[in-house]
């Protein structure tokens, strides 16, 4: 079987880093990488040079997992608003076999402002992700891509309705 490289991906406080730590645990031999590692820095600058340098450090890592004989299964978890920045991540791979599903995680803006605003409360984010959050979530109902609503179901619950769609055989 072809490697699988599944993509959850959903605007930030969705609840892409918990399904796809739990996703991880579900489908095994399988590598997790969050986007957001590859960008990881004080203070944190979006700037051209940045934004190339994270492409190429994601590609270069979801490359090298992809071509690991011991996984299967390689999940990537991003903040991917635009079909154009998955394309440009998918087009980076080109010439690799593999099969990719892409997830989107989309909730309620009342949930999301609630999980926002926990995540605040615990010092984990600023006050200033919560509208911006809340402005991206309708570009997700664009990308063309498989949505999973998180709105009343846990990530360990998306997590199972994504392993279930991609340990299917046809």
């Amino acid at each position: 079987m072809k490697k699988q490289l599944i993509v959850v991906n959903g605007t930030m406080g969705v609840g892409k880093t918990a399904t796809c730590q739990a996703l991880k645990k579900m489908v095994t031999p399988s590598v997790f990488l969050d986007g957001d590692w590859c960008w990881d820095m004080e203070p944190f600058v979006v700037s051209e040079e940045n934004k190339k340098m994270v492409m190429e450090n994601i590609a270069f890592l979801l490359r090298n997992f992809l071509q690991n004989s011991s996984l299967q299964y390689v999940l990537f978890g991003w903040v991917i608003h635009q079909r154009a920045i998955l394309d440009d991540l998918l087009g980076r791979l080109a010439g690799l076999p593999f099969d990719c599903r892409v997830f989107t995680l989309v909730c309620t803006p009342e949930t999301l402002r609630i999980r926002l605003q926990r995540d605040v409360e615990r010092g984990l984010r600023t006050a200033g992700v919560i509208p911006r959050s809340l402005d991206r979530l309708p570009l997700y109902g664009q990308m063309g891509t498989k949505k999973i609503d998180v709105s009343r179901i846990t990530a360990r619950e998306a997590a199972a309705e994504i392993a279930q769609q991609i340990t299917v055989r046809p």
